[in-house]
């Protein structure tokens, strides 16, 4: 399953575009959520998701010919970020073990797939 992505100013119209919205050098991804049915039957806990998210982000990346280290900005919302803030964050940071992007979070009462405590954007770079 690959993550929902959102048109970027000055991307191609849709219909052109193979893969992710680009804005000159840029690719955008977004909605990508912590858990899908169809990937695995029981949505599991918060590292599961963190796992899952940022495993579907690195694939979507690679085949948009950019990298986990030329993502220059992460947005997380994470459902009970009191509880599930420091899991998914020693998830997150084993994906970024040098340089890390700017990030940014909040809070969420819940997403559509009861279940899904989280979902991700970034920003990445790609030549």
């Amino acid at each position: 399953m690959e993550a929902t992505a959102v048109v970027a100013l000055g991307a191609a119209p849709a219909a052109a575009q193979s893969g992710p919205p680009r804005s000159k050098d840029l690719i955008f991804l977004s909605g990508i959520g912590g858990w899908y049915p169809e990937r695995r039957p029981k949505a599991g806990d918060v590292r599961e998701q963190t796992r899952d998210a940022l495993t579907i982000m690195k694939a979507s990346l690679e085949k948009a010919g950019s990298s986990m280290e030329k993502v220059l900005k992460v947005s997380v919302a994470l459902v009970d970020p009191e509880a599930n803030w420091e899991p998914m964050n020693e998830e997150y940071e084993k994906f970024f073990p040098k340089r890390k992007p700017a990030r940014s979070y909040w809070g969420a009462t819940g997403f559509r797939r009861k279940g899904q405590l989280l979902q991700i954007d970034c920003i990445a770079s790609v030549e």
